[in-house]
């Protein structure tokens, strides 16, 4: 019941993949699927009928990177239960641990949690993981990235022999496999389509500019239904723009690691409830902001990694709705988005908007002549174009 009040139809491929293999058979997992395919229920739904209302203790644990993350997971969770009293907490830090500690004496099936602040409540005594039954691990390679390995690798350890270890992830780095090495021993990988990873539903481009013209540029994609998140390489950054925007008149607001928990969850607040229309972040922004009908996403500054772009893009053209990315790159950044581009698998056009380089500005920045050449006609010999046709 509480499955068709959300409106699901028709399980997605990771649903359709993980859930009879999580209700039916006794092997870890793990499952490689983009943010916004669904994958927090393919992982709660099994869960939920796993769970034994009449124990009182933890049985589920489930990590994620980010707070944001933690309490969007408890929140799906929570609305999938339906009327099974299954008891549902999220604890992260930042916030007071006292009433976290008072919720968890009171008793809950399944803690959803940052690894920092849940290592914190084991060591205080005030979470016991003795009767999980399952340890989840979600967003596994951006815990990795954060440096969290420590962390998961002692909470592991507090946990039962036998339990089923699930480890969601939108790539499949290295560190994943030997991650799975130590801690799965009889285990299955389950991967949605490489095209699935990139939603289908968004058009990707990338503009060409020079860096004084980033923001005339910018204020030229944002048009009236323009609602989504303006990417950021740092919290300075965010800062600066976010205000530079709203004396522009745009409804924009910064989202960033400096902020306190309570402001970032009300910059959140407004803008999945559409008060505020432009979310300028850092990558903080990039895994876990459950948002429906984002329509745009800016690079303003490329992102470090192939699958920092990945994590940013998935947040547009999701649920069949289609999406727009469009990312800005200075004069020197093309090989890095034709490396981005090839191992996503991904077709990025040149846009419209893209502007002439000045000569000055090639020659400052050491513009890259394959690109000349790809726009003069001229056969490239050093970077052919792959047997799709792509860079």
């Amino acid at each position: 019941m509480a499955v068709k009040e959300k409106g699901f139809e028709t399980p997605t491929d990771i649903q359709r993949e993980v859930i009879p293999r999580l209700l039916s058979g006794d092997r870890d997992i793990i499952g490689q699927s983009q943010t916004g395919t669904g994958k927090t229920a393919a992982f709660a739904l099994p869960i939920i009928e796993a769970i034994d209302p009449k124990i009182r203790a933890v049985q589920a644990i489930i990590l994620t990177p980010t707070r944001e993350l933690a309490l969007q997971v408890a929140d799906e969770i929570k609305s999938l239960r339906g009327r099974k009293r299954v008891y549902v907490y999220a604890v992260y830090g930042g916030q007071p641990i006292g009433p976290q500690i008072r919720a968890l004496e009171r008793g809950t099936h399944v803690v959803v949690g940052t690894p920092g602040r849940v290592l914190d409540h084991i060591r205080r005594g005030t979470l016991d993981l003795s009767s999980v039954k399952f340890f989840i691990l979600d967003e596994a390679d951006r815990m990795l990235d954060m440096g969290f390995i420590d962390d998961i690798e002692a909470i592991f350890r507090e946990t039962p022999k036998r339990k089923r270890v699930l480890m969601f992830s939108a790539t499949m780095p290295p560190e994943i496999r030997r991650l799975a090495g130590r801690y799965m021993e009889d285990h299955e990988v389950v991967s949605v389509s490489s095209d699935e990873l990139v939603p289908e539903m968004v058009d990707q481009e990338y503009v060409e500019v020079v860096p004084a013209r980033k923001f005339t540029v910018l204020k030229k994609i944002l048009s009236d239904d323009f609602y989504g998140i303006v990417f950021c390489a740092t919290k300075r950054e965010t800062r600066e723009l976010s205000e530079k925007l709203r004396r522009a008149n745009y409804s924009a607001e910064a989202l960033n690691g400096d902020m306190s928990q309570s402001a970032r969850e009300r910059t959140f607040w407004r803008f999945k409830t559409k008060r505020t229309r432009i979310l300028v972040a850092t990558d903080v922004a990039a895994r876990g902001l459950d948002v429906q009908d984002i329509s745009h996403i800016v690079n303003y500054s490329l992102p470090m990694t192939a699958e920092d772009y990945v994590h940013r893009i998935g947040r547009t053209g999701r649920m069949g709705k289609r999406g727009r990315a469009i990312t800005f790159i200075l004069p020197g950044e093309f090989k890095r988005l034709r490396y981005f581009a090839q191992r996503a698998g991904v077709e990025i056009r040149k846009s419209e908007l893209s502007e002439e380089i000045p000569r000055e500005y090639r020659e400052k920045y050491g513009y890259d002549r394959s690109y000349n050449q790809r726009r003069s006609g001229r056969r490239n010999s050093r970077y052919p174009k792959n047997s799709r046709g792509r860079w």
